[in-house]
Protein backbone atom coordinates (compact mmCIF):
# COMPACT_ATOMS: atom_id res chain seq x y z
CA UNK A 1 0.00 0.00 0.00
CA UNK A 2 1.71 3.30 -0.51
CA UNK A 3 2.18 6.39 1.67
CA UNK A 4 -0.66 8.70 1.90
CA UNK A 5 0.24 12.14 2.15
CA UNK A 6 -1.85 14.94 4.34
CA UNK A 7 -1.23 18.65 4.06
CA UNK A 8 -0.61 21.28 6.21
CA UNK A 9 -3.72 23.14 5.74
CA UNK A 10 -5.03 20.78 8.44
CA UNK A 11 -2.77 21.87 11.26
CA UNK A 12 -4.21 24.82 14.03
CA UNK A 13 -2.08 26.68 15.74
CA UNK A 14 -2.36 26.16 19.50
CA UNK A 15 0.01 28.88 20.68
CA UNK A 16 1.18 32.14 18.94
CA UNK A 17 4.10 33.16 20.87
CA UNK A 18 7.04 31.13 19.72
CA UNK A 19 9.46 28.95 21.98
CA UNK A 20 13.01 28.92 20.96
CA UNK A 21 12.78 24.93 20.70
CA UNK A 22 10.01 23.62 22.51
CA UNK A 23 10.05 19.59 23.10
CA UNK A 24 8.76 16.79 25.17
CA UNK A 25 5.08 17.45 25.05
CA UNK A 26 2.75 15.46 26.73
CA UNK A 27 -1.49 15.33 26.90
CA UNK A 28 -2.42 15.59 30.84
CA UNK A 29 -5.77 13.22 30.94
CA UNK A 30 -6.56 14.69 34.63
CA UNK A 31 -6.22 18.13 33.92
CA UNK A 32 -7.04 18.51 29.82
CA UNK A 33 -3.30 20.53 29.77
CA UNK A 34 -0.89 19.89 26.85
CA UNK A 35 2.41 20.14 28.57
CA UNK A 36 6.01 21.21 27.19
CA UNK A 37 9.20 22.12 27.57
CA UNK A 38 11.33 25.33 25.56
CA UNK A 39 14.59 24.14 26.34
CA UNK A 40 16.93 27.03 25.13
CA UNK A 41 14.31 29.49 26.75
CA UNK A 42 15.01 27.19 30.29
CA UNK A 43 11.33 27.17 31.30
CA UNK A 44 8.70 24.15 31.70
CA UNK A 45 5.27 25.08 29.91
CA UNK A 46 1.59 24.23 30.18
CA UNK A 47 -1.79 25.43 28.78
CA UNK A 48 -5.29 24.63 28.98
CA UNK A 49 -7.18 22.99 25.69
CA UNK A 50 -10.99 23.22 24.94
CA UNK A 51 -12.12 21.92 21.40
CA UNK A 52 -9.62 20.06 20.93
CA UNK A 53 -7.31 21.85 19.03
CA UNK A 54 -7.77 25.67 20.73
CA UNK A 55 -5.88 26.63 23.70
CA UNK A 56 -7.94 28.23 26.85
CA UNK A 57 -6.05 30.89 28.67
CA UNK A 58 -2.53 32.10 28.46
CA UNK A 59 0.44 29.51 28.52
CA UNK A 60 1.84 29.13 31.66
CA UNK A 61 5.32 29.12 32.40
CA UNK A 62 7.77 27.80 34.67
CA UNK A 63 11.15 29.25 34.69
CA UNK A 64 14.12 26.31 35.36
CA UNK A 65 17.81 27.06 36.38
CA UNK A 66 19.44 24.42 33.25
CA UNK A 67 17.73 23.11 29.86
CA UNK A 68 14.80 20.94 30.70
CA UNK A 69 15.31 18.24 28.01
CA UNK A 70 12.48 16.61 28.63
CA UNK A 71 9.80 15.56 31.66
CA UNK A 72 7.12 13.58 32.60
CA UNK A 73 3.85 13.94 35.23
CA UNK A 74 4.16 12.12 38.78
CA UNK A 75 1.45 9.92 39.95
CA UNK A 76 -0.64 12.17 42.63
CA UNK A 77 0.58 15.42 41.29
CA UNK A 78 3.87 17.08 39.97
CA UNK A 79 6.25 16.95 37.17
CA UNK A 80 9.53 14.91 36.53
CA UNK A 81 12.10 17.00 34.56
CA UNK A 82 15.64 16.45 33.02
CA UNK A 83 18.03 19.40 33.34
CA UNK A 84 21.28 19.22 32.34
CA UNK A 85 23.17 18.36 35.93
CA UNK A 86 20.62 16.05 36.95
CA UNK A 87 16.59 14.36 37.14
CA UNK A 88 14.34 16.56 39.58
CA UNK A 89 11.24 16.50 40.66
CA UNK A 90 8.27 19.55 41.35
CA UNK A 91 5.75 19.07 43.58
CA UNK A 92 4.04 21.57 42.69
CA UNK A 93 3.87 23.99 39.67
CA UNK A 94 6.47 26.53 39.89
CA UNK A 95 7.52 25.82 43.31
CA UNK A 96 11.10 24.08 44.00
CA UNK A 97 12.95 21.14 42.16
CA UNK A 98 14.21 18.44 44.67
CA UNK A 99 17.20 16.72 43.05
CA UNK A 100 16.66 12.63 42.15
CA UNK A 101 20.08 11.62 40.47
CA UNK A 102 22.61 13.58 39.52
CA UNK A 103 24.05 13.78 35.96
CA UNK A 104 26.64 11.02 35.28
CA UNK A 105 28.79 12.66 32.44
CA UNK A 106 30.36 15.80 32.13
CA UNK A 107 28.25 18.48 32.06
CA UNK A 108 30.07 20.88 30.09
CA UNK A 109 29.64 18.69 26.68
CA UNK A 110 26.24 16.46 27.30
CA UNK A 111 22.99 17.45 28.28
CA UNK A 112 20.01 15.29 28.91
CA UNK A 113 17.39 15.26 25.70
CA UNK A 114 14.66 13.47 24.52
CA UNK A 115 12.73 11.06 27.77
CA UNK A 116 9.34 10.13 28.72
CA UNK A 117 8.45 6.69 31.13
CA UNK A 118 7.64 3.65 30.68
CA UNK A 119 4.13 2.03 31.87
CA UNK A 120 5.85 0.35 34.95
CA UNK A 121 6.67 4.27 35.86
CA UNK A 122 10.21 4.38 35.16
CA UNK A 123 11.54 7.56 34.21
CA UNK A 124 13.93 7.18 30.80
CA UNK A 125 16.04 9.84 29.66
CA UNK A 126 19.07 10.38 26.64
CA UNK A 127 21.93 12.71 26.57
CA UNK A 128 23.15 14.05 23.27
CA UNK A 129 26.52 15.08 22.76
CA UNK A 130 26.54 19.45 22.48
CA UNK A 131 29.76 18.87 20.09
CA UNK A 132 28.22 16.45 18.15
CA UNK A 133 31.31 15.12 16.60
CA UNK A 134 31.34 11.67 18.29
CA UNK A 135 28.42 8.86 19.55
CA UNK A 136 28.63 9.84 23.07
CA UNK A 137 24.58 9.93 23.80
CA UNK A 138 23.49 7.09 26.25
CA UNK A 139 19.54 6.13 27.44
CA UNK A 140 19.19 6.28 30.95
CA UNK A 141 16.59 4.60 33.35
CA UNK A 142 16.08 5.83 36.60
CA UNK A 143 16.18 3.54 39.59
CA UNK A 144 15.51 5.19 42.38
CA UNK A 145 17.96 7.36 42.94
CA UNK A 146 20.44 5.77 40.11
CA UNK A 147 20.81 6.28 36.80
CA UNK A 148 21.28 3.14 34.95
CA UNK A 149 22.84 2.94 31.20
CA UNK A 150 20.14 0.62 28.90
CA UNK A 151 21.60 2.37 25.51
CA UNK A 152 24.39 3.64 23.82
CA UNK A 153 26.18 4.81 20.61
CA UNK A 154 23.96 8.19 19.73
CA UNK A 155 25.11 11.73 19.15
CA UNK A 156 21.93 13.32 19.88
CA UNK A 157 19.40 11.06 21.92
CA UNK A 158 15.69 11.40 20.24
CA UNK A 159 12.15 9.05 19.45
CA UNK A 160 11.88 6.99 22.80
CA UNK A 161 8.42 5.70 22.56
CA UNK A 162 7.11 1.90 23.62
CA UNK A 163 5.18 -0.12 21.36
CA UNK A 164 1.32 -0.71 22.99
CA UNK A 165 2.46 -4.28 24.86
CA UNK A 166 5.51 -2.41 25.75
CA UNK A 167 7.91 -5.67 24.55
CA UNK A 168 8.97 -2.84 21.68
CA UNK A 169 11.17 -0.31 22.63
CA UNK A 170 12.32 2.73 20.31
CA UNK A 171 14.96 4.95 20.17
CA UNK A 172 16.39 7.40 17.38
CA UNK A 173 19.60 9.15 17.10
CA UNK A 174 19.41 12.57 14.97
CA UNK A 175 22.72 13.09 14.33
CA UNK A 176 22.93 9.66 12.23
CA UNK A 177 19.61 9.74 11.18
CA UNK A 178 18.64 6.42 12.34
CA UNK A 179 15.62 5.04 14.46
CA UNK A 180 16.61 1.56 16.25
CA UNK A 181 14.38 -0.71 17.74
CA UNK A 182 14.85 -3.25 20.53
CA UNK A 183 12.81 -6.10 22.27
CA UNK A 184 11.68 -5.01 25.47
CA UNK A 185 12.00 -7.25 29.03
CA UNK A 186 10.45 -5.30 31.78
CA UNK A 187 10.60 -8.12 34.04
CA UNK A 188 14.68 -8.68 33.44
CA UNK A 189 15.11 -5.28 32.39
CA UNK A 190 16.89 -6.28 29.24
CA UNK A 191 17.00 -4.92 26.27
CA UNK A 192 17.96 -7.64 23.12
CA UNK A 193 17.61 -7.86 19.50
CA UNK A 194 18.52 -4.86 18.77
CA UNK A 195 17.87 -3.51 15.02
CA UNK A 196 17.57 -0.39 12.15
CA UNK A 197 13.92 0.08 12.69
CA UNK A 198 14.26 3.05 9.64
CA UNK A 199 17.40 4.57 8.09
CA UNK A 200 16.83 8.17 6.38
CA UNK A 201 18.23 9.61 3.88
CA UNK A 202 21.61 11.74 5.17
CA UNK A 203 21.11 15.57 4.42
CA UNK A 204 22.80 16.65 0.83
CA UNK A 205 25.59 18.62 0.89
CA UNK A 206 24.77 22.07 0.62
CA UNK A 207 21.35 21.66 1.03
CA UNK A 208 19.86 25.22 3.31
CA UNK A 209 16.45 25.62 3.39
CA UNK A 210 15.44 27.56 0.61
CA UNK A 211 17.99 26.51 -1.61
CA UNK A 212 17.56 26.40 -5.48
CA UNK A 213 19.72 23.61 -6.10
CA UNK A 214 17.55 21.28 -6.31
CA UNK A 215 18.38 19.28 -3.44
CA UNK A 216 16.35 17.02 -1.99
CA UNK A 217 16.12 16.12 2.13
CA UNK A 218 13.57 14.82 3.95
CA UNK A 219 14.70 15.86 7.46
CA UNK A 220 16.39 13.54 10.15
CA UNK A 221 14.22 11.54 13.07
CA UNK A 222 13.49 13.75 15.86
CA UNK A 223 10.98 13.07 18.92
CA UNK A 224 8.45 10.15 18.41
CA UNK A 225 4.85 9.10 19.60
CA UNK A 226 3.15 5.21 18.76
CA UNK A 227 -0.70 5.11 18.61
CA UNK A 228 -2.95 2.70 19.68
CA UNK A 229 -2.59 0.19 16.73
CA UNK A 230 1.46 0.63 17.41
CA UNK A 231 2.68 2.98 14.56
CA UNK A 232 5.44 4.83 15.40
CA UNK A 233 5.13 8.83 14.37
CA UNK A 234 8.76 10.63 13.96
CA UNK A 235 9.09 14.30 13.42
CA UNK A 236 11.50 14.67 10.68
CA UNK A 237 13.20 17.75 11.66
CA UNK A 238 13.92 20.14 9.08
CA UNK A 239 11.87 17.96 6.62
CA UNK A 240 8.55 19.79 7.79
CA UNK A 241 6.92 16.78 8.15
CA UNK A 242 5.86 14.24 10.48
CA UNK A 243 6.24 10.46 9.20
CA UNK A 244 3.91 7.79 10.66
CA UNK A 245 5.16 4.30 10.42
CA UNK A 246 3.44 0.80 10.91
CA UNK A 247 5.01 -1.25 13.64
CA UNK A 248 7.35 -3.10 10.75
CA UNK A 249 8.85 0.18 9.66
CA UNK A 250 6.83 1.00 6.45
CA UNK A 251 5.94 4.15 5.70
CA UNK A 252 1.88 4.56 5.92
CA UNK A 253 2.06 8.43 5.73
CA UNK A 254 3.29 11.50 5.22
CA UNK A 255 1.96 14.73 7.46
CA UNK A 256 3.18 17.32 6.15
CA UNK A 257 3.88 20.07 8.75
CA UNK A 258 2.97 23.94 8.83
CA UNK A 259 6.76 24.98 9.88
CA UNK A 260 10.52 23.14 8.70
CA UNK A 261 11.11 22.28 12.36
CA UNK A 262 8.95 19.95 13.93
CA UNK A 263 10.55 18.61 17.23
CA UNK A 264 7.97 16.15 18.61
CA UNK A 265 4.51 14.47 18.15
CA UNK A 266 2.09 13.53 20.66
CA UNK A 267 -1.35 12.70 20.98
CA UNK A 268 -3.90 13.52 23.46
CA UNK A 269 -7.29 15.36 23.89
CA UNK A 270 -10.62 13.65 25.74
CA UNK A 271 -10.37 10.89 22.96
CA UNK A 272 -6.48 11.06 22.26
CA UNK A 273 -7.42 11.37 18.88
CA UNK A 274 -5.74 14.94 18.59
CA UNK A 275 -1.95 15.01 17.08
CA UNK A 276 0.14 17.86 18.96
CA UNK A 277 3.45 19.29 17.40
CA UNK A 278 6.20 20.64 19.43
CA UNK A 279 8.94 23.19 16.50
CA UNK A 280 11.42 25.10 17.01
CA UNK A 281 13.03 28.65 15.49
CA UNK A 282 16.39 28.16 17.10
CA UNK A 283 19.17 28.89 14.77
CA UNK A 284 17.24 29.41 11.75
CA UNK A 285 17.86 31.49 8.69
CA UNK A 286 15.76 35.15 8.97
CA UNK A 287 14.09 33.78 5.65
CA UNK A 288 12.64 31.42 6.76
CA UNK A 289 11.39 32.75 9.86
CA UNK A 290 10.07 35.31 7.98
CA UNK A 291 8.57 33.04 5.56
CA UNK A 292 7.25 30.41 8.67
CA UNK A 293 6.56 33.05 11.61
CA UNK A 294 4.96 30.89 13.90
CA UNK A 295 7.86 28.45 13.88
CA UNK A 296 8.44 27.39 17.79
CA UNK A 297 4.86 27.13 17.99
CA UNK A 298 2.80 24.57 19.27
CA UNK A 299 0.58 22.87 16.46
CA UNK A 300 -2.49 20.63 16.66
CA UNK A 301 -4.68 18.63 14.62
CA UNK A 302 -7.19 15.75 14.22
CA UNK A 303 -6.72 12.22 13.35
CA UNK A 304 -8.40 9.41 13.06
CA UNK A 305 -6.39 6.63 15.36
CA UNK A 306 -6.27 7.17 19.34
CA UNK A 307 -3.06 7.45 20.58
CA UNK A 308 -1.91 5.70 24.52
CA UNK A 309 -2.55 7.91 27.51
CA UNK A 310 0.53 9.02 29.01
CA UNK A 311 2.54 6.95 31.93
CA UNK A 312 3.58 8.58 34.58
CA UNK A 313 6.39 8.49 37.09
CA UNK A 314 5.80 6.36 40.10
CA UNK A 315 8.53 6.93 42.91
Amino acid sequence: MPASTLPSASWQALTTQPDGLSESPFWHPQEQRLYWVDIPGRRLARVKVRDLTQAQGEVEYWPVPEEPGCMAPVAGGGVIVALRDGIYVGATWGGSLELLAAAPYDTTRLRFNDGKCDAQGHFWAGTMYEPRDQAAGVLYRLQGTTLQAMADHATVANGLAWSPDGTTLYWSDTGSHRIRAWDWDCASSTLSGERIFHQAALKPSGWTWGNTTGLVYGGRPDGATVDAQGNYYSAMYEGKRIVKFSPQGQVLAVIETPVQCTTMPCLGGEDLKTLFITTSRSGRRKAELAAMPLSGCIFAMRVDVPGLPVNFYRP
